[in-house]
């Protein structure tokens, strides 16, 4: 591993953190590039190693910034340029950590992924011819229930067959509703829409076939009350349900592969580009605040820009080179 550098007090530091701290030699192979973008600086500017002050800092910063670099790797840079002059300091070389107070851009929060309708459909519409009738219906109410009510995907293990006072939530058919304990211990009430209500009595039609039920019913008779049960007859796990959705969402054609959260972000983008109403939709989720659901508002328009792109004569003549 060659971490050389033109820095006596450099390669006295890398010796330090690889000999004493014994970080990995990957590590230190990033702190010796990381601590050459540092000296390039410092030479740049006209200054020795010591003689860096924060104003400086925040400038280097500020131009990894513009250059592209992604707030994590501004973070991982400063990490190193502050153990660095940490290390000066125990050593007498400089007075103050010229890195401090310097810290990396906030990132940017990320959009939650969410399908297109045509793929939510997709998925929902799918009939698995290979998975045995019982499966099959339980994992197509599954996803109904996941896309047609938002819910979390603890919250979707937590609903049993009846209200009751020990139950979590439930669905009531009748009414067409499903009430569901939230973040927090919130309680809310979900229409249950006609597709759902379709695929979750196919299910329960279903359900007293599993032969492992009256054992579980002996072995864990409040676990036997859950809607969602394996071949065990047991409760479904949050993970069970992961993986059965990743396995549905590759067999229904789709491009990557579903995770539940996914399903609640594509519901409450759906509503909301159906509706414009963000308070129902926030109602829908359980959000304490506002603000939690205003980020699919950024999805929203993210679906008007691209229906404006494949759609509007101007976009069409931006494309085409301004030839129409």
């Amino acid at each position: 591993m060659d971490t050389s550098t033109e820095s006596p007090l450099v390669e006295r530091y890398l010796e330090h953190v690889r000999v004493e701290r014994r970080l990995a030699d990957r590590t230190v192979e990033l702190y010796a590039i990381h601590l050459e973008t540092l000296i390039a600086n410092a030479a740049a500017a006209g200054l020795a190693l010591e003689q860096v002050q924060t104003a400086h800092v925040r400038r280097w910063m500020a131009q990894l910034h513009s250059a592209g670099r992604e707030s994590r790797g501004i973070a991982l840079v400063l990490s190193c340029w502050r153990g660095f002059y940490r290390w000066l300091g125990h050593e007498g070389r400089v007075g103050s950590n010229p890195v401090q107070d310097v810290h990396a851009p906030k990132a940017g929060r990320p959009l939650p992924k969410a399908l297109a309708v045509d793929e939510a459909v997709q998925l929902a519409q799918l009939h698995d011819e290979e998975a045995d009738p019982w499966t099959e219906a339980r994992d197509r109410a599954i996803v109904e229930l996941l896309y047609g009510c938002g819910l979390r995907v603890g919250e979707l293990t937590g609903l049993d067959l009846r209200a009751s006072s020990t139950a979590r939530g439930w669905v009531d058919l009748d009414s067409q509703e499903a009430s569901v304990l939230g973040k927090g211990s919130k309680r809310r009430t979900v229409p249950v829409g006609a597709k759902a209500a379709e695929a979750l009595a196919a299910w329960l039609a279903r359900r007293e076939d599993c032969t492992a039920l009256p054992a579980a019913r002996l072995r864990d008779p409040e676990g036997a009350a859950a809607l969602f049960i394996g071949r065990t007859g047991t409760r479904l796990s949050p993970h069970a349900i992961w993986r059965q959705l990743r396995q549905r969402s590759l067999k229904a054609g789709l491009a990557a592969p579903v995770h539940p959260h996914m399903l609640r972000h594509s519901f409450a983008s759906h509503v909301l580009q159906s509706s414009s109403d963000l308070r129902a939709v926030q109602e829908l989720l359980g959000h304490a605040s506002i603000s939690t659901t205003q980020v699919y508002t950024r999805l929203d328009f993210q679906h008007l820009a691209k229906a404006y792109d494949a759609a509007h004569p101007r976009a069409r003549a931006k494309e085409d080179g301004g030839k129409k």
